[in-house]
Protein backbone atom coordinates (compact mmCIF):
# COMPACT_ATOMS: atom_id res chain seq x y z
CA UNK A 1 0.00 0.00 0.00
CA UNK A 2 1.62 3.52 -1.13
CA UNK A 3 1.10 6.88 1.12
CA UNK A 4 0.50 9.84 -0.28
CA UNK A 5 3.08 12.34 0.42
CA UNK A 6 2.99 15.88 1.68
CA UNK A 7 2.48 18.73 -1.13
CA UNK A 8 5.34 20.69 -1.58
CA UNK A 9 5.48 24.61 -2.79
CA UNK A 10 2.37 25.87 -0.12
CA UNK A 11 1.61 29.43 -0.87
CA UNK A 12 2.79 30.07 2.91
CA UNK A 13 2.73 33.25 3.32
CA UNK A 14 -0.35 35.03 1.68
CA UNK A 15 -2.41 31.70 2.40
CA UNK A 16 -1.66 33.13 6.34
CA UNK A 17 -2.36 36.26 6.25
CA UNK A 18 -5.33 35.55 4.58
CA UNK A 19 -6.63 32.88 7.47
CA UNK A 20 -5.40 35.27 10.13
CA UNK A 21 -8.32 37.85 8.35
CA UNK A 22 -10.87 34.70 8.76
CA UNK A 23 -10.05 34.55 12.38
CA UNK A 24 -10.39 38.29 12.68
CA UNK A 25 -13.33 37.77 11.05
CA UNK A 26 -15.11 34.85 12.91
CA UNK A 27 -14.03 36.60 16.61
CA UNK A 28 -15.75 39.86 15.51
CA UNK A 29 -18.61 37.66 14.72
CA UNK A 30 -18.61 35.42 18.19
CA UNK A 31 -18.15 38.83 20.39
CA UNK A 32 -21.23 40.42 19.15
CA UNK A 33 -23.04 36.78 18.59
CA UNK A 34 -27.42 37.16 18.60
CA UNK A 35 -27.26 39.50 16.08
CA UNK A 36 -29.70 39.18 13.08
CA UNK A 37 -28.29 36.10 10.67
CA UNK A 38 -24.80 35.97 12.97
CA UNK A 39 -25.68 32.06 13.21
CA UNK A 40 -25.44 31.76 8.89
CA UNK A 41 -22.54 34.19 9.20
CA UNK A 42 -20.88 31.88 11.64
CA UNK A 43 -21.63 28.57 10.16
CA UNK A 44 -19.81 30.32 6.50
CA UNK A 45 -16.91 31.75 8.06
CA UNK A 46 -16.39 28.21 9.69
CA UNK A 47 -17.12 26.60 6.11
CA UNK A 48 -14.82 30.05 4.51
CA UNK A 49 -12.05 28.70 6.52
CA UNK A 50 -12.26 24.65 5.96
CA UNK A 51 -9.39 22.96 4.61
CA UNK A 52 -11.09 21.94 1.33
CA UNK A 53 -11.82 25.91 0.82
CA UNK A 54 -8.43 27.14 1.82
CA UNK A 55 -7.04 24.76 -0.89
CA UNK A 56 -10.04 25.99 -3.61
CA UNK A 57 -9.89 29.71 -3.78
CA UNK A 58 -12.34 29.95 -6.10
CA UNK A 59 -14.83 28.34 -3.12
CA UNK A 60 -13.31 30.78 -1.09
CA UNK A 61 -13.96 33.61 -3.03
CA UNK A 62 -17.65 32.72 -3.39
CA UNK A 63 -18.24 32.11 0.33
CA UNK A 64 -16.99 35.40 0.74
CA UNK A 65 -19.86 36.98 -1.48
CA UNK A 66 -21.97 34.89 0.06
CA UNK A 67 -21.21 36.12 3.70
CA UNK A 68 -20.86 39.84 2.43
CA UNK A 69 -24.73 39.71 0.96
CA UNK A 70 -25.63 37.66 4.43
CA UNK A 71 -24.18 40.75 6.41
CA UNK A 72 -25.75 43.34 4.08
CA UNK A 73 -29.38 41.85 4.07
CA UNK A 74 -29.11 42.29 7.93
CA UNK A 75 -28.20 44.67 10.86
CA UNK A 76 -24.59 43.52 11.58
CA UNK A 77 -22.38 45.66 13.87
CA UNK A 78 -19.77 47.58 12.70
CA UNK A 79 -17.09 45.69 13.50
CA UNK A 80 -18.13 42.90 11.24
CA UNK A 81 -18.16 44.77 8.62
CA UNK A 82 -14.90 46.12 9.52
CA UNK A 83 -13.26 42.40 9.14
CA UNK A 84 -15.68 41.66 5.90
CA UNK A 85 -13.97 44.20 3.77
CA UNK A 86 -10.91 43.35 5.44
CA UNK A 87 -11.24 40.01 4.45
CA UNK A 88 -11.92 40.76 0.52
CA UNK A 89 -9.28 43.02 0.80
CA UNK A 90 -6.68 40.35 2.00
CA UNK A 91 -8.59 37.84 -0.59
CA UNK A 92 -7.70 40.22 -3.59
CA UNK A 93 -3.77 40.83 -2.23
CA UNK A 94 -3.57 37.09 -1.93
CA UNK A 95 -5.05 36.34 -5.44
CA UNK A 96 -2.47 39.00 -6.67
CA UNK A 97 0.70 37.34 -4.74
CA UNK A 98 0.25 34.09 -6.23
CA UNK A 99 -0.39 35.55 -9.32
CA UNK A 100 2.84 37.15 -9.01
CA UNK A 101 4.69 34.07 -7.54
CA UNK A 102 5.44 36.72 -4.66
CA UNK A 103 3.14 34.02 -2.72
CA UNK A 104 5.73 30.97 -2.76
Amino acid sequence: MSFKTEPTGYIKTAVSDLQGTWENLKDAVVEDFGFENSDKLIFHIHEGMSWEVVRDLERMKEAIILIQNIAKTSETPSEVIFWIEELRSQFTETLAAINNGEAK
